[in-house]
């Protein structure tokens, strides 16, 4: 089903303001569970949500363009925005969309989910050998990966479908904002202050990024979709 433009760019102004909006109230403390130093982010389900239920390119560039939104509220550099946190987004969320059109097989969706915790737990347990996180983070990443695989387990069909496309989408996203603010920080010195952050810090980002945004797309996702679904106002998936 094609989309009118002007309804896709009604789309993507939606889900940048609401992806905008949550964001900054969760940066201000508001709907933010916080375990030891961790502080989860709730906010990537709304482009998860508009990347599946109408198209990857308007999750894609709902989030790139909320992201950059918040962004300027949290830290203030567009630079880093623009160069990390955009590309990320816009990647991410348009895989998320485009892995829900095209992957089918559940024999696939299974073995993709569990190879991705799997990967994620043992760059967990090596960090945590070389002492480079501390045991909060631990106990907030069990969470997590607890949050993210139950529902993989007990979904069926098109519900894990969303589970498997969400962890996947998400952790590419993550993989370039682990990257990016590693090189980012090589140039130019981070609003946290910190400059040539060493390469193992990378891993820190990328789980940082992956752990404390996968439960929301993996829990609330599913759940809105089908109601979406079922109002009958979602798009046509490509077959």
């Amino acid at each position: 089903m094609k989309i009118q433009r002007s309804l896709e760019i009604t789309l993507i102004a939606i889900c940048a303001a609401l992806y905008a909006a949550l964001g900054i109230a969760t940066y201000l403390g508001l709907f933010t569970p916080v375990i030891g130093t961790v502080r989860f982010w709730p906010s990537v389900f709304v482009p998860a949500i508009f990347s599946i239920a109408f198209s990857p390119m308007i999750g894609g560039f709902g989030a790139a363009i909320g992201i950059f939104i918040s962004d300027m509220v949290v830290h203030g550099n567009p630079l880093l925005s623009l160069t990390v946190g955009v590309p990320a987004n816009f990647l991410g969320f348009y895989t998320i969309g485009y892995l829900y059109r095209k992957l089918r097989d559940e024999k696939k969706i299974i073995m993709l989910i569990f190879s991705e915790l799997l990967l994620t737990t043992l760059i967990l347990v090596a960090l945590l050998y070389f002492n480079l996180l501390d045991y909060s983070f631990l106990f907030a990443a069990i969470i997590a990966i607890i949050a993210t695989a139950l529902p993989a387990i007990l979904l069926k069909g098109e519900d894990r479908r969303i589970v498997v496309s969400g962890s996947s989408g998400l952790m590419l996203g993550s993989a370039y904002i682990g990257m990016g603010v590693w090189v980012f920080s090589q140039f130019f010195t981070l609003p946290s202050g910190q400059a040539y952050l060493p390469g193992w810090a990378a891993l820190v980002w990328f789980l940082w990024t992956y752990l404390t945004e996968i439960p929301f797309i993996a829990i609330l996702t599913p759940p809105v979709v089908k109601v979406l679904k079922s109002s009958g106002i979602t798009f046509g998936e490509e077959k």
